[in-house]
């Protein structure tokens, strides 16, 4: 759809911390205001990557309220509420959720408060959690299939998420695939920025998450050590989260400690990721893979696990390396392989930053949540 053709108004609500599915809300909502659209965030706190100042992008911070009788702040109502407000002040036709549960059941709430002339288009997309730990607890069961089941349109980041919702909730609608993505331009980085804490002559080797079990940090730290043990290697550990500490002591156990860098979360990841040599996720599963996106767009090989969506993003052996979930020895034996091998490392880096552009690029997924917008409001129209 060209930008001039039909000018919606989107509104967008997500988490705004440093995980994917955040990420991804922002920049899609940041790539349609770019194409002539407006978007509203309806959020806790302003998005890790929202940029200031941009044309066609609003951001609605919800107030904290507090009430003594309730255990907890009632921050949903109040954003079920901010929602139906900032529809009825912009007159928003699609209100696009990112996530089942919370953000979709929300959503719901807000359309129930306002009038049949102003009730909006409703598209959930689901991330990975929000089905496979948030919606199999059957304490939210229930209310997480009713919130899909009510939504206009319901998108996956991936096939293996859609056939996993698929079985776990036996919808009576469709799911539609829409891959994550990124701007390639964004990461064709020519002139590397001099880092501090990146040491010269050494080979880098990288991890980035949140930090939560799944992502399986000291199995980063593990395969690190293996790798140490054959050359000389920095390991700069980015992200921030729960299983931070596990990984520090692993590492002070191994005797790594100090080629291990934490550098917490960082904005500008495609000015960090063309830095390393090598980037390793080894997560019991990922729904999809932004990190692996972002490796791959800036050229730098990525080792991972043969555990969901992001097998649909890498294919082994020829833009990456698949390995089975926990294998630190076949994941240290690819990785000090392509550490040697600088042609490897280059052929890997090349193919892998064709195949983002060829399928992942901004320009090739937009145009698939336009379309389903408009499809979305004609056929539900007010």
């Amino acid at each position: 759809m060209k930008t001039n053709e039909k000018r919606l108004k989107i509104g967008i609500s997500c988490h705004t911390s440093t995980g994917g599915s955040g990420i991804v809300a922002t920049e899609l909502g940041l790539a349609l205001a770019s194409r002539g659209h407006e978007v509203h965030f309806v959020v806790d706190n302003i998005p890790f990557r929202l940029r200031d100042n941009l044309e066609n992008v609003f951001c609605h911070i919800v107030e904290p309220v507090n009430y003594p009788v309730l255990n907890q702040p009632p921050y949903y109502l109040a954003m079920a509420s901010r929602i139906a407000e900032v529809v009825e002040e912009h007159n928003i036709q699609i209100w696009h959720a990112h996530y089942a549960i919370p953000h979709a059941s929300i959503a719901l709430l807000a359309k129930e408060m306002l009038p049949q002339e102003l009730k909006f288009c409703l598209i959930t997309t689901l991330h990975g959690t929000d089905i496979t730990i948030v919606g199999a607890d059957p304490s939210l069961h229930r209310i997480t299939k009713y919130a899909m089941e009510h939504s206009c349109a319901i998108t996956a980041v991936s096939n293996w998420l859609k056939h996993e919702t698929e079985r776990e909730f036996q919808l009576s609608k469709p799911i539609y695939t829409i891959y994550n993505f990124i701007d390639p331009s964004r990461f064709n980085i020519k002139n590397k920025a001099r880092i501090p804490f990146i040491e010269k002559n050494k080979k880098v080797v990288m991890h980035i998450s949140n930090f939560r079990a799944v992502k399986r940090v000291t199995d980063v730290i593990r395969v690190f050590k293996k790798i140490s043990d054959k050359m000389d290697a920095q390991l700069i550990m980015v992200g921030e989260g729960p299983e931070k500490v596990s990984s520090v002591g692993v590492a002070r156990q191994l005797g790594i400690l100090n080629k291990v860098k934490y550098i917490g979360n960082y904005h500008n990841i495609e000015e960090l990721l063309p830095h390393a040599d090598l980037v390793i996720q080894p997560s019991e599963h990922e729904s999809f893979g932004m990190v692996a996106l972002e490796a791959m767009a800036s050229g730098v090989p990525v080792i991972a696990t043969k555990s969901g969506g992001i097998q649909e993003l890498i294919i082994d052996g020829e833009t990456g390396f698949l390995c089975e979930v926990g294998d630190i020895e076949t994941m240290a034996d690819w990785a000090i392989q392509v550490l040697f091998d600088k042609k490897l490392q280059k052929e890997i880096g090349k193919r892998s930053m064709e195949r983002v552009k060829k399928y992942f690029s901004v320009d090739k997924i937009i145009p698939q949540y336009e379309k389903l917008y408009i499809n979305t409001i004609n056929k539900h129209k007010r």
